[in-house]
């Protein structure tokens, strides 16, 4: 994962939630994420693209991309 953020840190934004804080509960709930790791991919417009549970494949990131 780093080093996909590493090498595209123009083009994504990443952001990783503790989900056990108060606000790491609350963006579980309102994106109903049920395991961990879950990464969820949106567009530039905050429209979810697709998610991925457990490992995260990076060529599908990269694909993901305009």
């Amino acid at each position: 994962m780093n080093g996909l953020q590493s090498e595209l840190e123009e083009q994504l934004n990443i952001i990783k939630v503790d989900i056990y804080t108060a606000s790491g509960r609350e963006l579980t709930a309102e994106f109903n994420s049920v395991a961990t790791p879950t990464f969820i991919f949106f567009d530039a417009s905050g429209n979810e693209i697709w998610r991925s549970i457990g490992s995260l494949d990076p060529d599908r990131v990269r694909d993901s991309l305009p």
